[in-house]
């Protein structure tokens, strides 16, 4: 690649961590039978570098893609993302045994019961 290219490109003024936020975890959410569905596009990772927590109401998605030190001094431009991602949605209070999740063919995909939230009873508290 010529220096005059590496020099005049249009693409260095723009903050692709930004943009990465927005582009990747493309995200579907839709009903089958008596669950909702989640499917969260992460290309390109192995099931290793994802996980899935529930904490509060909150299904949190975090995701890292390592770079392959090996090839680090040859690339010229880089756009792929390279780095560590985290997605929340709230679900409400559920029944953590019946969250499921799978990844296949770049699709997380987390899978819950329609059923009503989890009711926390209102605790009285005696005052002494």
């Amino acid at each position: 690649m010529s220096n005059r290219l590496k020099e005049n490109n249009f693409w260095d003024g723009i903050d692709f961590k930004v943009l990465n936020n927005f582009q990747f975890m493309r995200t579907d959410i839709y009903e089958m039978g008596n669950n909702y569905i989640i499917d969260i596009e992460i290309p390109g990772l192995k099931k290793d570098n994802i996980s899935v927590d529930y904490d509060n109401g909150y299904i949190t998605v975090s995701a890292t893609k390592i770079m392959d030190e090996k090839m680090n001094d040859k690339y010229i431009r880089r756009e792929r993302f390279v780095g560590n991602i985290k997605r929340s949605f709230y679900i409400g209070d559920k029944k953590e045994s019946f969250i499921r999740a799978t990844y296949d063919n770049g699709i997380l995909s987390i899978s819950f019961p329609k059923e009503e939230d989890v009711k926390k009873s209102k605790k009285i508290i005696a005052i002494n």
